[in-house]
């Protein structure tokens, strides 16, 4: 969805007729290219073995090894309605991961995590 709304914000851009909104467009158009680039080359954000756990970012991916690692389900409330994210918590790093991120819901991630940690 990601690369359509890149693709139709990069037609828009041309069809604009005033140059402010064409700057304007433009930088959406940046902007939404980027977060496209970025989902398509950081998925999947996160994978589990027996090792311990990878996550994958946009410059890499970080290993990080089960001892290391505390995982956390934490809920907050925004705009009225409530969020579950996945905390990673190593050493010298914490890892926020929201259900986008993971392509399913963070609490049945944690169970799944859970069991694999030996």
């Amino acid at each position: 969805m990601a690369w359509v709304a890149a693709l139709a914000l990069a037609l828009a851009t041309f069809l604009a007729d005033d140059n402010a909104g064409r700057l304007l467009i433009g930088l959406a158009t940046l902007l939404v290219t980027g977060l496209a680039a970025f989902a398509s080359i950081a998925r999947p954000r996160l994978t589990a073995d027996a090792d311990g756990l990878a996550v994958r970012g946009f410059t890499g991916t970080t290993l990080l090894p089960w001892h290391e690692v505390k995982v956390k389900l934490q809920t907050t409330r925004r705009l009225g309605r409530e969020q579950q994210t996945l905390e990673l918590d190593a050493d010298d790093r914490l890892v926020v991961l929201t259900r986008l991120d993971l392509g399913a819901d963070p609490e049945e991630v944690a169970g799944v995590l859970h069991a694999l940690r030996p």
